[in-house]
């Protein structure tokens, strides 16, 4: 029985005490009508000094701070007393507007204030100093703001992170909660990433029926798109029927298979999905998603066959260049640049110190005596920096190349594609084990015609995050040209990092270097142990020994959250690298504090994201999952951060910080296509079984130029060598490169 005693209590807001911007939880100093200081908790999403407040809840007695009022409901007021709208507009609501200048407005205006700043904003400018500019970027800034509390008020009663508004409302805008009530499952977009339960839970709430044609639709679409970050292109229709069952049935309900097949037809007959007999199997794909594997093994199976024939003695030309080149080249190595200028489609695979990047300095100087202009491009932003180091020629991120943006409806959209190609003869991508099949859509899309393309990267890697295993697939159709490089240079063969990196992907057991090598291994198997040993290393012993600043350190580990995953060790090394102190300003977001000097990383694409590179004034658009930052500034009244990643500096306004993690130490995935001098791996005991696998090792070792350390159990990387399952992908990219015939193909939508 509950022996609360709940209570109303009227008042305004004085005080923010703490505000989570992820969540919206606040402790607030509140003065009641009654004349008392209130000190109240609970959830009140963007909440601001001046609003006047009625609270639903009941007096607790908090260990530390005494008496609290535990909200539970609450409604908000706008301030209708010339001080508290002065207060409220000065609170930093509106970029741009300061106490000062709000306390101005509010003179000017007194109780009609938000009237004018609504419904006639160039009224401000009857205020001195505000030109009529201003005045309309006031009133829109004020519009939006007002938009947003409705919006941010309608997620916290529906006990949604409030975190999505910034989400919501820049897509669908004042109209996002009737688009909410309409449809709740749109929250199962990956724009948005919410889970299905959650989504599922706003639907129940707002009455919508649990047998409903638009929750089975939603189930099936979820299921799907859920999958793609798997690795799947297609789902059986068996699997996926059972799977979309098990989703929508509870104790109440039970989900038949018969249903869900019926939502699949739906979902074909409307476009939405395709379904086709391929590689053996009755699958289903996303639309999407089919018409990119589709489109992928007709261009590129097109590309393969190409062979370009010369009015002169090409071989004549490559043995010249060869001769003449100041590195000796492998009879691989001169197979590989013999074929990539001749045909129109190239892989180059191999492992560390196999001569990959000689070679393709070599492709790069045929290319160009052929006359041909080449664009690099990698998949990520360090990819790409590496890729420029050792060819000397600019190298883009595949974003960057294509000139990523955001078209209506959020949606990714590239200014360079099928009716506007690059311009270019030849294209060199690098680390192409990383590139899913939507990307390489996007990138094949916008090569002109007859362009060759050269596709470099190890298949023993990691395989992309995203839906498909491209490169795998491309290499096993047997269909385009590959040439692996096996022979490890003498050179390479000096590093226990590349000896021992090629020892794990055959299956044994990494050997520790002696006193002056550079790979060692520190046993340690409890999680705290561990993470305590990373945090010794990186502050201290590895600088004093060999002189590696704490930026030239990345530590690793497979997972997140289990064991000594990253976030439990960003907590560790931020207090060992970056602690708090008086001259560093922070921002608490969620679980997280942000504080100036922090490396972070940026966890998602947005394209909006102005940046500037102040050496050649250049600006530009777009920070990218993966890329890597520091923050340099943290302005508190302008709820913002300044962050330098690489050379391009950005500004992030508060409600972006849910885009950022901390990056002292990231996941062995996040890593993929950096390098750094030195990296750290955590490998303690309690981590999770399905990601200590042989390729996360292997991928986890390459990522060391100088120093490899591995702190962990024996049994652990002993489990890890062992286990080479690399975890099957639903994708027929390599049956439709072979051109399996598929005569019961039903390609229905």
């Amino acid at each position: 029985m509950d022996e609360r005693e709940y209570v109303l209590i009227r008042g305004t807001v004085e005080q923010i005490v703490f505000y989570n911007q992820e969540n919206g939880y606040a402790v607030l100093r509140l003065a009641s009508e009654e004349g008392a200081e209130v000190t109240a908790t609970g959830t009140f999403p963007n909440i601001g000094p001046g609003e006047q407040v009625i609270l639903t809840g009941y007096w607790v007695t908090h260990p530390s701070y005494g008496e609290q009022f535990a909200t539970e409901a609450f409604e908000r007021r706008l301030p209708s007393s010339v001080r508290g709208i002065a207060e409220y507009l000065g609170s930093g609501l509106i970029r741009g507007v300061g106490q000062r200048l709000a306390a101005r407005i509010a003179e000017r205006f007194g109780e009609d204030t938000f009237d004018v700043l609504t419904h006639a904003p160039d009224r401000l400018t009857e205020i001195r100093g505000i030109t009529e500019k201003k005045a309309r970027e006031i009133g829109r800034q004020f519009i939006e703001q007002s938009e947003m509390r409705l919006l941010m008020d309608f997620l916290s009663e529906h006990n949604l992170p409030v975190s999505l508004t910034p989400l919501l409302y820049k897509r669908l805008h004042d109209s996002a909660i009737d688009a909410l009530c309409e449809n709740p499952y749109l929250l199962c977009d990956p724009y948005y990433d919410v889970e299905f339960r959650i989504a599922d839970g706003l639907a129940m709430e707002l009455g919508l029926s649990l047998l409903s044609d638009e929750r089975a639709d939603a189930g099936v679409l979820y299921t799907l798109t859920f999958n793609l970050d798997n690795g799947h292109t297609f789902i059986p229709m068996e699997k996926l029927t059972h799977t979309v069952c098990v989703l929508l049935s509870d104790e109440d309900v039970e989900f038949d298979e018969a249903r869900a097949l019926e939502s699949i037809l739906r979902l074909s007959e409307r476009g939405k999905l395709v379904r086709e007999q391929i590689a053996g199997r009755d699958a289903v794909y996303l639309r999407s998603i089919h018409d990119a594997e589709a489109y992928l093994a007709e261009m590129l199976g097109g590309m393969a066959e190409r062979c370009f024939l010369y009015d002169f003695d090409v071989d004549e030309l490559l043995g010249a260049l060869m001769e003449g080149s100041e590195f000796p080249y492998s009879e691989k190595q001169k197979q590989a640049i013999s074929v990539a200028a001749r045909s129109g489609l190239v892989i180059l695979t191999g492992g560390p110190g196999t001569g990959k990047t000689t070679t393709v300095r070599g492709i790069l100087q045929v290319f160009e005596a052929l006359g041909l202009h080449t664009l690099l491009a990698a998949p990520t932003g360090r990819a790409a920096k590496r890729l420029s180091d050792l060819t000397g020629i600019e190298a883009r991120t595949i974003h960057r190349l294509l000139e990523a943006g955001f078209a209506a409806g959020g949606r990714t959209a590239f200014a360079h594609n099928l009716t506007n190609p690059l311009e270019c003869d030849a294209v060199i991508l690098d680390e192409v084990s990383m590139v899913d099949i939507t990307l390489m859509q996007a990138l094949v899309e916008a090569l002109p015609h007859g362009a060759r393309l050269v596709l470099v990267g190890d298949a023993d890697q990691l395989p992309p995050v995203g839906p498909g295993n491209f490169l795998r697939d491309m290499i096993g159709s047997h269909r385009v040209p590959t040439i692996g490089l096996t022979e490890i240079f003498r050179q390479a063969q000096k590093s226990d990092i590349v000896m021992n990196a090629h020892a794990v992907n055959a299956g044994r057991m990494p050997v520790p270097s002696g006193a002056d090598g550079d790979f060692f291994f520190l046993k340690r198997s409890e999680p705290s142990a561990v993470i305590e040993t990373v945090a010794q290393l990186c502050a201290s012993r590895l600088p004093k020994h060999y002189g590696f600043t704490p930026a030239q350190i990345q530590v690793l580990s497979p997972a997140k959250r289990q064991g000594s995953g990253t976030v439990a060790l960003n907590r560790r090394l931020q207090e060992a690298l970056n602690p708090p102190a008086e001259s560093k300003l922070e921002k608490r977001f969620g679980d997280w504090i942000f504080r100036e000097g922090d490396r972070v990383m940026q966890v998602r694409n947005n394209y909006d994201i102005v940046w500037e590179r102040r050496e050649d004034e250049e600006q530009g658009t777009g920070i990218f999952n993966g890329d890597v930052g520091e923050i340099l500034q943290i302005f508190p009244q302008q709820e913002c951060m300044v962050i330098r990643f690489d050379d391009r500096i950005a500004t992030y306004t508060y409600d972006m910080l849910g885009e950022l993690e901390l990056a002292y130490a990231v996941t062995v995935h996040k890593s993929q296509g950096s390098e750094f001098d030195a990296v750290v791996l955590a490998l303690s005991d309690g981590l999770p079984r399905r990601l200590l696998t042989r390729n996360i090792l292997y991928t986890a070792i390459t990522r060391a130029k100088q120093l490899l350390v591995i702190v962990g159990s024996a049994d652990t990387v002993a489990y890890m060598v062992e286990n080479n399952q690399k975890g099957r992908r639903y994708s027929a990219l390599k049956a439709r490169l072979r051109a399996e015939p598929t005569p019961n193909a039903s390609v229905l939508g």
